[in-house]
């Protein structure tokens, strides 16, 4: 599904990604974790297709760059950190009828989403009203509208409150089970490693380690990433609640 070979990024000929090589199976939820400059969130910009490998190549699917980024950013959801950054609807219903260019072919869906998000009763409602939390749904209901073949997080539980937390754990748990590969970029495991399949740990640009997060995690804390409590008081990894 995802593939990476070989691939490298510099900015003005500083580099920032070194020689990364992994897959990622279809409909895996990985977390992609690492220090700060550790280079996850450029390792998404180019998974997304906002970036162009420096050397190397990676796919997506039947997508490669470089040469087809223009592909990518249409097959591939990224959720920022910063949801405002996202949202371009003025309303909830606005910005979702963009996301499915405002046909009216795609109401039945965006409607869907809105019900399942818990966003129908806010269709009318100025974006500036809502919540973090609220805002995040929005922006990831939006980017579901695409029907992406990969689905990219950024930090997806900075600041929210503790139901924000477990709503959106709930929709990566929902993601996972319908099939959806997803990647999590993450600085803290807490709230998310239960729900992966495989953990990427980067330390200056570089793939650190990569496999099933019980087979990583003793080396996390080597590469800046704390280990989740349960993992360090009990050798194991427990549901987040």
């Amino acid at each position: 599904m995802v593939e990476l070979d070989s691939l490298s990024f510099s900015y003005e000929r500083e580099p920032v990604l070194r020689d990364l090589s992994f897959r990622i199976p279809q409909g895996e939820t990985v977390v992609l974790a690492g220090a700060n400059g550790s280079g996850k969130s450029t390792l998404l910009a180019l998974l997304t297709g906002i970036y162009t490998p420096s050397g190397g190549r990676l796919r997506v699917g039947d997508i490669y760059s470089p040469g087809r980024e223009d592909r990518l950013r249409s097959a591939v959801g990224l959720l920022l950190q910063d949801a405002e950054l996202q949202i371009l609807g003025a309303t909830v219903r606005e910005d979702l009828l963009l996301g499915c260019g405002g046909e009216p072919a795609g109401s039945r869906r965006w409607s869907d989403l809105a019900r399942s998000f818990g966003l129908e009763r806010l269709l009318d409602a100025p974006v500036q009203t809502l919540s973090g939390g609220q805002k995040r749904k929005l922006c990831l209901a939006a980017t579901l509208l695409k029907d992406p073949s990969l689905l990219l997080f950024d930090e997806p539980f900075s600041g929210l409150d503790y139901p924000a937390v477990r709503e959106l754990r709930c929709i990566l748990a929902e993601n996972r089970a319908a099939g959806i590969t997803q990647v999590v970029a993450a600085h803290d495991l807490e709230p998310v490693l239960d729900l992966a399949d495989s953990l990427i740990l980067l330390c200056n640009g570089r793939l650190a380690e990569s496999g099933p997060p019980a087979g990583v995690l003793d080396r996390a804390a080597e590469h800046g990433v704390r280990p989740p409590c349960s993992w360090r008081l009990q050798g194991e990894i427990r549901p987040w609640d």
